[in-house]
């Protein structure tokens, strides 16, 4: 079997050489422009080692496990678009690189390359796998909708922001793993409990991406903390503060919320406060443990040797920064 570390250097070393043969350039410029950004590679890491459970030969798959990386990065630079995001992995991004007409073209194109490439699967699988794709690209971009509306409503119930991450981020991780077993002809049951296993480490990934933004460590985290705050970004923080704060409380919370002008590092410091009296850190770090902990029982499911499980497990710890 094949490290993570060994799988990555695969995946990137096929998206460098991946041939854009089409005009017109200006076209498909931006498209490998995104792609050559680097990044975790998360999706095709995943679908490849899923594959690697069952099977000895990930490299036969790496044209679908790109797929994947093309059609995340599609979102992406749509999302940098809608959000006016000026950098993105300490690049310019496209649509101040070039135009937003530009973004918006090569985004498409960028989406019906994902499928171009998912479609060069084993056309044994090909029906099941596009479905499987097809009900992911749907649900991510409902996901997106509902963060959209979010902004504009006070009262998100926690469950309804649970879903909105489910559907916005875990389900691509979980069409990952799934698609990588039923492409090593595993049985529905095992690939249906590493969807789940990937839907709960998207889950809990999430969550701990939005504690991070108020208690990480800058030097750690990559980025400086407080953004979501700053900029009143919904996140299970905000909202169960929202949910759980007494009346004084929540007067305080509206009134950061509503400010239109603030000291940034005034409103972080604040609003950091109202979240610890609320209990807010214990209630996030608790959530996160119980997805992580469910991830661990849809692993154990799996029917393989537990040594084909190990490097999988491993990787999401090192996704979690922490152990099992």
């Amino acid at each position: 079997m094949k490290t993570a570390y060994e799988i990555l250097k695969q995946v990137n070393d096929f998206l460098d050489n991946l041939a854009y043969d089409r005009k017109p350039e200006s076209l498909y410029d931006p498209i490998r422009y995104v792609l050559s950004m680097g990044g975790k590679r998360i999706r095709p890491v995943l679908m490849l080692l899923g594959y690697n459970m069952f099977k000895d030969n990930p490299e036969s798959i790496l044209m679908p496990a790109c797929a994947l990386e093309t059609y995340h990065n599609y979102t992406l630079l749509h999302d940098d678009l809608m959000d006016n995001a000026s950098i993105r992995r300490g690049h310019q991004t496209v649509h101040c690189k070039w135009d937003a007409n530009t973004a918006i073209l090569s985004g498409d194109s960028m989406l019906v390359l994902a499928y171009q490439r998912m479609a060069q699967c084993d056309k044994a699988y090909l029906a099941q796998v596009l479905d499987i794709f097809t009900e992911t690209a749907l649900q991510i971009g409902e996901g997106q909708q509902y963060d959209m509306d979010f902004e504009h409503r006070n009262d998100v119930a926690e469950d309804e922001y649970i879903e909105m991450i489910r559907l916005k981020t875990s389900v691509l991780l979980a069409c990952a793993l799934k698609i990588g077993a039923v492409l090593a002809g595993a049985s529905d049951e095992d690939a249906e409990n590493l969807y789940k296993f990937g839907e709960r480490i998207g889950l809990a990934f999430q969550l701990q991406d939005d504690y991070l933004d108020v208690y990480g460590d800058p030097k750690v985290f990559g980025k400086a903390i407080g953004g979501d705050i700053t900029s009143n970004k919904k996140t299970y923080m905000l909202i169960n503060a929202f949910n759980r704060a007494n009346a004084e409380q929540r007067a305080e919370l509206e009134r950061w919320v509503n400010a239109e002008t603030f000291d940034r590092e005034e409103k972080i410091a604040a609003v950091t406060r109202l979240y610890n009296e609320i209990g807010i850190d214990r209630l996030a770090q608790d959530k996160i443990a119980q997805y992580f902990d469910e991830s661990r029982k849809y692993l154990e499911a799996v029917s393989v040797l537990d040594g084909r499980k190990v490097e999988l497990a491993a990787y999401a710890q090192r996704m979690m920064k922490r152990k099992y």
